[in-house]
């Protein structure tokens, strides 16, 4: 899944790779306070980051991961398993995940959206902010092994 994770990565460097610094770093702090269960600082960071996210090729989608992440931090804030609404990725949107599932593989769409979410998260904060860097890859483990979740569906052996 090592590959897998490096693939998506480089795969969506030259979409994400305009992304400011500072930006990218609140991205990445979004991601490690979901990671944390720090729910009110991650719901702080997906504001705070959807306000500063350029207009470009992959922002809606990243707009909408960071709209998801905040959605069930608010969610799990609020004692509730997931939001009372999942939004979801548009077709359009799919270009920039992670995991793309024929809709007859996907076991839970709401995960899938969570998980796709995060993902991208992790991508554009390994591109963009070199700051988080190490942080970012202490924490590697944590996106393998979600990745390794859907190794059966993508047909990986």
């Amino acid at each position: 899944m090592e590959k897998v994770l490096n693939d998506y990565i480089e795969r969506m460097r030259p979409v994400f790779g305009r992304i400011p610094e500072k930006t990218a770093h609140v991205i990445a702090s979004a991601f490690f306070a979901f990671k944390f269960e720090l729910y009110p600082k991650t719901v702080r960071e997906c504001t705070t980051a959807l306000s500063q996210v350029p207009d470009g090729s992959g922002s809606e989608a990243l707009k909408k991961a960071l709209t998801i992440v905040r959605a069930y931090a608010e969610a799990l804030e609020n004692a509730q398993v997931r939001p009372d609404h999942v939004v979801a990725f548009t077709d359009a949107e799919h270009a920039y995940l992670a995991v793309n599932l024929p809709p007859d593989r996907i076991e839970d769409p709401d995960t899938l959206e969570l998980d796709n979410a995060l993902l991208l998260l992790y991508a554009v904060a390994v591109i963009s902010s070199p700051d988080d860097e190490q942080a970012l890859d202490e924490h590697r483990t944590y996106v393998i092994t979600m990745l390794g979740t859907y190794k059966r569906a993508l047909g990986i052996p």
